[in-house]
């Protein structure tokens, strides 16, 4: 990440009572967002079950299902450890499947969350970015114009809302955007089973522009016009969202 901290520091910990499958489906939506890079280590079993709040035993049981999947794998001897192995595209039918899963009422209550949460995140970081972080935001506009890939698009897009919480300067709203972003924005890129989305939702030269005017907003520290930029972008990824559910049967 841009600020240094290592990915595992952005992912909120788990309640105590955490199971294995929680722990799979937090470290995987991490790897698929780009949290962890491909090749990166991750930390050692008890700093990293610590960090999560899980016991080594979970941790454990955890990774070995994570290395089935072929998410991770572990090397031995003394530059050992387990390693991220990102996969090049996700499983669009088991995104279907998730989607199918939820409500448009559940839908709704997480983004007006992230309405909350990224407009509030804008605004701070109009007033508190440093250089180095309007640099950031702009090179991932960049990178979301030239994804070629779905699994590119996914990375660029939810980075870049990740980046503005971290140029907030505000570690709870930097925490509040990931866990988001882990629940949301596979979906957001989700093509419809007929690729026939309607044309006023979003779309990726669409998405990088919006992109691009909240990254300018927040470079001429135009707080209001920050704010009102993430926030409108946020109605519009809702709109898609229910679109994209409701075009989905209760069950797959």
């Amino acid at each position: 990440m841009a600020d240094g901290r290592h990915a595992v520091s952005l992912i909120s910990p788990l309640a105590a009572t955490g199971r294995a499958d929680e722990v799979v489906q937090r470290v995987s939506q991490a790897i698929q967002l780009g949290l962890f890079t491909d090749g990166e280590q991750l930390p050692p079993e008890t700093d990293f079950a610590a960090q999560l709040g899980v016991s080594a035993m979970t941790l454990r049981e955890a990774l070995a299902i994570l290395r089935q999947q072929g998410l991770v794998e572990t090397r031995r001897g003394r530059t050992g450890g387990t390693f991220v192995r990102r996969p090049t595209t996700p499983q669009v039918s088991q995104l279907r499947e998730r989607l199918s899963a939820m409500t448009t009422s559940a839908l709704r209550d997480l983004t007006d969350e992230q309405f909350a949460v990224s407009g509030a995140a804008a605004k701070l970081a109009a007033a508190r970015a440093s250089t180095v972080s309007v640099r950031r935001l702009l090179t991932l506009v960049d990178q979301l114009s030239g994804a070629a890939t779905l699994a590119s698009r996914i990375r660029a897009d939810s980075r870049f809302h990740i980046e503005v919480a971290i140029a907030s300067q505000s570690e709870r709203l930097t925490m509040l955007e990931v866990a988001l972003q882990t629940k949301l924005a596979e979906f957001r890129w989700l093509p419809s089973e007929a690729d026939t989305s309607p044309p006023e939702l979003l779309d990726q030269a669409t998405a990088a522009s919006e992109h691009a005017a909240i990254a300018a907003a927040i470079a001429a520290e135009n707080g209001d016009e920050a704010r009102g930029l993430a926030e409108r972008h946020v109605e519009r990824n809702l709109r898609r969202l229910t679109a994209l559910r409701l075009g989905l049967p209760a069950e797959l």
